[in-house]
């Protein structure tokens, strides 16, 4: 059986450290361009690629943070498309899962 404390304290902690490299980018992006033209393309490229990174990490942050409400609520482990089980293995590895194997293989499908 999962420990929700466990789980809890762990997707807390993910979340932690995805903020922090959120932060980070975000430092980056910040910096100022260089004068020179080539060396502006490349920096141009590179917070694209930057930017992109921190929307997938701000996805997972939103993902986690609904785990956790799931958690308080007492749902957490309830795929929220079908409401069966998402199973404990699929939730020892994607402890922020919010669907049982067959509906995010269907939703992958769609």
């Amino acid at each position: 059986m999962i420990n929700m404390g466990q789980i809890k304290d762990h997707l807390e902690k993910e979340k932690a450290v995805r903020q922090e490299k959120v932060r980070q980018i975000d430092g980056s992006l910040r910096e100022p361009h260089s004068a020179d033209w080539e060396d502006h393309a490349t920096e141009v490229e590179e917070e694209e690629v930057l930017e992109d990174m921190g929307n997938r990490l701000l996805k997972e942050i939103d993902e986690i943070d609904w785990a956790l409400s799931r958690i308080e609520l007492g749902t957490y482990g309830q795929c929220t498309h079908c409401g069966e089980d998402i199973g404990e293995k699929r939730l020892l590895v994607m402890p922020a899962a919010a669907h049982c194997i067959k509906c995010e293989a269907n939703l992958q499908q769609s």
